[in-house]
């Protein structure tokens, strides 16, 4: 497939140097493992990594090129999303093959579409057109190549901790668009585990119950969770599923559909409130 031009670059030695690297995702970098430090240019000015994230939570998100239809929607709703990441403390990064030249005149066209609803790109989308970051990183896609052959980044998210090791990493095809939604989700339950000794079930969302962790007795449990915790039964008598209130103390959201139907039932309890007077 091919997404862009690369006539500026040395195309032969780049193809030489990456078959001396294992850069099919899956390869690249380990949880726990500190992530790769780097220096490069992008739409907001030079970066130096590990600097940049300075003790915070932050995401880096791969794209297979600029000016192409999925990723176009994926950095607008990203763009949308910011203040969610800001209160989460969580700093956004985007990369893919292209030049800084190349993003900053690609924004234009992400902020002009709804996908973005009006929201400025100020993330910084790095730029990385040798792929020397990518191949650190392990996200070059050997599916998806270049008009000069070259393979272009998957779509990858790393959750970054304040430490700088990895924390969580997904990969999507490069025709599947991510859900910036569950990328929040994992980062809710990442930032409540590291600080609880608690896990989070399945479609967990914040202020939900949360699961007792396997190494905590139930002793040392009821000591450290001063709402107790609940004991599911089930057929092995194996008492390993515990429940127990969010520790972070955050109430559930309802879901959008029960908002909606609650305003709807408050707007119609109003309007014959009305017509009875």
């Amino acid at each position: 497939k091919h997404y862009c031009k690369t006539s500026h670059l040395d195309n032969s030695n780049i193809l030489k140097k990456l078959k001396t690297y294992k850069y099919i995702m899956g390869h690249g970098i380990n949880l726990g493992e500190l992530v790769p430090d780097f220096d490069a240019q992008t739409s907001t000015g030079p970066i130096s990594w590990h600097k940049w994230i300075a003790g915070s939570w932050a995401i880096l998100c791969s794209h297979p090129a600029d000016f192409t239809p999925v990723c176009t929607t994926e950095l607008g709703a990203l763009a949308k999303l910011m203040p969610e990441f800001e209160t989460r403390g969580v700093k956004v990064a985007a990369l893919s093959c292209n030049d800084e030249q190349m993003h900053k005149d690609w924004i234009k066209d992400i902020e002009a579409t709804d996908f973005s609803k009006g929201c400025k790109v100020d993330y910084p989308i790095i730029a990385d057109p040798k792929r020397e970051i990518a191949t650190k990183y392990g996200m070059l896609d050997p599916e998806e190549k270049n008009a000069a052959g070259l393979p272009m980044t998957c779509r990858a998210v790393f959750v970054i901790g304040p430490d700088k090791t990895l924390k969580l990493s997904i990969l999507y095809p490069a025709t599947t668009g991510r859900q910036f939604e569950e990328i929040l989700r994992v980062i809710d339950s990442l930032q409540l585990t590291a600080k609880h000794s608690v896990a989070t079930p399945c479609n967990w969302t914040s202020g939900q119950k949360c699961m007792v962790v396997p190494s905590l007795t139930d002793e040392q449990a009821n000591a450290k969770f001063a709402c107790g915790f609940k004991k599911i039964d089930v057929p092995s008598g194996k008492g390993y599923i515990r429940l127990t209130d969010d520790p972070s103390g955050s109430k559930p959201k309802l879901p959008l559909g029960n908002v909606i139907w609650a305003l709807g039932g408050a707007v119609v309890a109003g309007v014959a409130t009305c017509l009875a007077k």
